[in-house]
C-alpha cells in the first residue's frame, strides 16, 4: 500500500513538472494534430490519386463540418520495374516507386511549404490476369498508405514549427 501511494505522488510530480515545462502533446488539442483535420486535400485524378487522397484524408482526419484552414496539393509519379526472371523470362515480382510533391498553402494566403516522399514497395507477378491485376492494386494501395502516412509526418513537423 506505501509502494502505491508512492508511485501516485511520484506520477503526479512528474506531471506538474512538464505541465510547467511548456509541454504540449502532439496529438492533444492544443497540439498540431488538432489543426489536421483542417487541411483540405487534392490530388491528381486517376486510381493512384485518389488512393492517396482518401489515405491522407483518414490520417489527417478530416473534418468537413469546418472551413479548412489549409490546402494541401499533391503530385505523384510513379515507376514500376521488374525483379528477378523466372526460366520463361517474365518478371518474378515488381517494384513500384512512388514519388509524392506536397505543397502545403494557407487558405488565407501566405508562404507555401513543400515537400517530397518516396516510397518504394514490391508485390508478386501472377500468371493469372485477374491475380495480377490484384496484386498490382494491392502495391499501389500500400504505397498510398505509405506515402499518407511519410506526409502527415511531414505536415506534423511543419505546423509544430509554425
Amino acid at each position: 500500500m506505501r509502494a502505491l501511494s508512492l508511485a501516485g505522488t511520484f506520477a503526479i510530480v512528474a506531471s506538474l513538472g512538464l505541465a510547467g515545462c511548456g509541454f504540449t502533446p502532439l496529438y492533444g488539442d492544443t497540439g498540431s494534430g488538432s489543426s489536421l483535420s483542417r487541411i483540405a486535400v487534392t490530388t491528381q485524378d486517376d486510381r493512384l490519386g485518389y488512393r492517396v487522397r482518401e489515405q491522407l484524408e483518414d490520417a489527417l482526419g478530416r473534418d468537413g463540418s469546418q472551413p479548412p484552414l489549409w490546402k494541401l496539393e499533391t503530385t505523384l509519379e510513379q515507376g514500376r520495374r521488374p525483379l528477378g526472371r523466372r526460366i520463361d523470362d517474365t518478371a518474378a515480382r515488381y517494384e513500384l516507386t512512388v514519388r509524392g510533391t506536397w505543397t502545403l498553402t494557407p487558405i488565407t494566403g501566405g508562404v507555401p511549404v513543400r515537400g517530397v516522399e518516396t516510397v518504394t514497395t514490391t508485390y508478386a507477378a501472377a500468371d493469372q490476369p485477374y491475380a495480377a491485376i490484384a496484386a498490382q492494386q494491392d502495391g499501389e494501395e500500400r504505397a498510398a498508405a505509405e506515402l499518407a502516412r511519410l506526409i502527415r509526418l511531414d505536415l506534423l513537423r511543419t505546423l509544430s514549427d509554425q
